[in-house]
């Protein structure tokens, strides 16, 4: 009875699958697990969709012209304040080097001022042994003091010059406030009122800088 009852379901067995493999078929459902296995697979190489970017809006005409022109006067305002410190750099160098230039040449100036004043007594003591030594006197030492002094001040007088530092003959010349100073009036005797009649103290000028004012004597004209 039992054997009877198995030969119905041996019969169905290879229809239902392969005993030996394990493995089950059914004739109507193979598309139904291949498009469930591709929908999962299609899902895990996709991922996450990426937020898309929003559009950006391209400025318009007016706007990048508007920039442009602000753009050109900022250039404009930075061109103007180069050439200006530019200028500035450069008056400051100047002035730099003019002074540069002044203190080495009036360096001096105030050594200078002391030395003329040792020229103005060699000078007098010069005039005063040549008043002594005439031609007549005897006494030869007399006339080796003088011919001593004399040397010795056309060589100081070289040396001044050398350094720039000259004497002023102002006599005949027009009076110059800015190198005269008057001490007293003279009447024009055969000279134009206004023009120095004589130097009580001589005038020096180190490189063209008055750095003594000579005295002088004014000529004007007579008082009937």
């Amino acid at each position: 009875m039992a054997a009877r009852s198995l030969r119905p379901l041996r019969a169905l067995l290879p229809k239902a699958g392969n005993a030996s493999t394990g493995s089950l078929y059914f004739r109507g459902s193979p598309g139904a697990f291949s498009t469930a296995a591709q929908q999962r697979s299609t899902g895990d190489e996709c991922g996450p969709e990426e937020p898309s970017e929003e559009p950006k809006h391209p400025l318009s005409d007016c706007a990048l012209e508007h920039r442009a022109i602000k753009l050109e006067e900022q250039v404009r305002d930075l061109t103007e304040r180069y050439r200006k410190a530019l200028a500035d750099s450069e008056n400051v160098r100047r002035r730099t080097q003019k002074f540069v230039e002044d203190a080495k040449l009036f360096g001096i100036q105030s050594f200078c001022r002391d030395l003329v004043e040792v020229a103005d007594i060699l000078e007098k003591t010069t005039e005063s042994a040549a008043g002594q030594a005439e031609p007549s006197d005897p006494n030869p030492t007399l006339k080796k003091i003088y011919e001593g002094l004399s040397l010795i001040e056309a060589k100081l007088q070289s040396v001044f010059a050398k350094h720039g530092l000259q004497k002023m003959n102002p006599v005949g010349g027009r009076y110059d406030p800015y190198d005269h100073e008057i001490i007293c009036h003279v009447p024009a005797e055969g000279m134009q009122p206004g023009t120095v009649a004589l130097v009580t103290q001589d005038g020096y000028k180190l490189h063209g800088r008055t750095i003594r004012h000579a005295l002088v004597g004014v000529a004007v004209e007579a008082q009937e």
